[in-house]
């Protein structure tokens, strides 16, 4: 994989990660693990691309096994998952924990660096050929070589780097490595991931919100009161029309709204398993708030910043907000103001008929 670039063009991720580790051997050894992490998405890209053609000529995909906290584990997980851990074996990294398995991958005995992976987010789209991507962080893995799941039961602000590859008409890097949030695309034709945005700043204002509306019945009155208000357009108290996107791939909607601003909502909800949230704390939920936070979004869960929360263990589940730091505080503050019941009346509510 070629690397050199004339010095007019923009920089590739080897180049940056170097001029950015340069003379610093921690920042060294991350930038090893990260460039090892993008070549490996580099690879799964191709392997993601011909998947779909060859699920159709095979008429349809093999069954699924059992994963992590009986998550349906597909093939394609499996491999994804066996391409990371084979690309990170020459670099700094202790072990692999990956949303797949229950157990540590190890890696590199004395290693000083611990990855954790989501190997491929939005599996199930594949076959529709839908956007799919894959989700990891890095943290310090030191103290924690008896143990390297230990070093994952703590709060998100320990994450030295984060970023969600995304496999779509083109593969894309959005990566965080504590300086800010850029944005790389992968080059075809060199097999390089080249930047194309510096520290991206989530636009602030956008008509677009993510929310899979198909469970608002089960919804608590908050995110319930929110979502009406959106879908009440400009004859409801936001005075404005807005769009709803739902790609059901945590990865597509977070490049989306990167790039263009608005928000994303998994809330909790009143069916069997989704009281505390469905997405997982460590493996989602946190890297996606890195990006967010450096990029000048914001991450909660619902009220509190996902990157303050202390899991439990590492597979928790957790309620995700996330987009323009505007519109989170939007839904934070519907989340703590409940609404009275008399404004809850279609006539004489503030958003009813006779509303002033």
């Amino acid at each position: 994989m070629r690397d050199d670039h004339p010095p007019d063009t923009p920089p590739t991720l080897t180049a940056a990660l170097d001029r950015w580790s340069v003379d610093d051997s921690q920042r060294q050894s991350l930038a090893g693990a990260v460039g090892a992490i993008a070549e490996a998405g580099a690879e799964l890209a191709g392997v993601v691309a011909a998947h779909p053609a060859d699920a159709a000529l095979a008429g349809g995909v093999p069954g699924a096994a059992t994963g992590a906290a009986a998550d349906p584990r597909s093939p394609l997980d499996v491999r994804a998952e066996a391409l990371f851990v084979a690309a990170l074996a020459t670099t700094d990294v202790l072990a692999v924990c990956s949303a797949e398995t229950d157990d540590p991958i190890p890696v590199a005995s004395g290693g000083r660096l611990v990855v954790i992976l989501d190997p491929v987010d939005g599996s199930s789209n594949i076959d529709t050929d839908e956007p799919v991507g894959s989700i990891f962080a890095v943290l310090p893995g030191t103290g924690f070589e008896d143990d390297p799941a230990a070093a994952l039961v703590r709060p998100g602000r320990h994450q030295l780097a984060a970023g969600i590859l995304v496999y779509g008409p083109a593969t894309a890097l959005a990566l965080t490595v504590g300086d800010g949030t850029d944005i790389y695309v992968l080059d075809p034709r060199t097999g390089c991931f080249v930047q194309s945005r510096r520290r991206i700043e989530v636009p602030p204002e956008a008509a677009e919100y993510a929310v899979n509306a198909s469970n608002a019945r089960h919804w608590g009155p908050g995110v319930r009161e929110y979502v009406k208000d959106l879908v009440s357009g400009e004859m409801g108290p936001r005075e404005r029309d807005f769009t709803m996107r739902w790609l059901a791939s945590l990865v597509a909607e977070a490049y989306r709204i990167l790039l263009r601003g608005g928000i994303c909502l998994y809330p909790a909800d009143a069916r069997p398993g989704y009281q505390n949230g469905h997405l997982r704390l460590v493996y989602e939920a946190n890297p996606v708030a890195l990006l967010y936070e450096q990029a000048g979004g914001a991450a909660t869960d619902g009220i509190t910043p996902i990157l303050d929360l202390h899991p439990s263990q590492p597979h928790q589940r957790t309620p995700l907000v996330f987009g323009s730091r505007n519109k989170v505080e939007r839904v934070s503050r519907y989340l703590q103001e409940p609404q009275p019941l008399y404004e809850q009346s279609p006539l004489f509510s503030r958003r009813g008929l006779f509303r002033g």
